[in-house]
């Protein structure tokens, strides 16, 4: 069974830092793209940052310059620095793995570990 655990989530202020980690099975680990997503409330779920299995990363506008994805293969873990943090991105924030297996496509998200920016 696969699972995607988030872990870091908390209370920050304006302008602080935080590390969010994401532990994900380690079968599918090394071939899978990891991805964070944020969800706010009323609002539908983005992509903030994702990194592939050769380590190719792609970030929302919103976040490029702030925020930093990394991944250690060996640990099967994934981390998303975030930096100047800024109010708006509060939100849920969810880890995505990602890839094919056998020709078979697979999707799992974890529980989502909850960011508030706020003075």
């Amino acid at each position: 069974q696969v699972q995607v655990v988030e872990s870091g989530g908390g209370l920050v202020q304006p302008g602080g830092s935080l590390r969010l980690s994401c532990a994900a099975s380690r079968s599918i680990f090394v071939i899978s793209t990891i991805g964070w997503y944020r969800q706010a409330p009323g609002k539908q779920r983005d992509l903030v940052a994702a990194i592939a299995p050769g380590g190719t990363t792609n970030y929302a506008d919103s976040v490029k310059g702030r925020f930093t994805i990394s991944r250690d293969n060996a640990k099967s873990m994934v981390y998303l620095q975030m930096s100047s943090l800024r109010p708006e991105d509060t939100a849920v924030y969810y880890c995505n793995t990602e890839g094919r297996l056998f020709g078979k496509p697979y999707d799992y998200w974890g529980q989502g570990t909850q960011v508030t920016v706020s003075s």
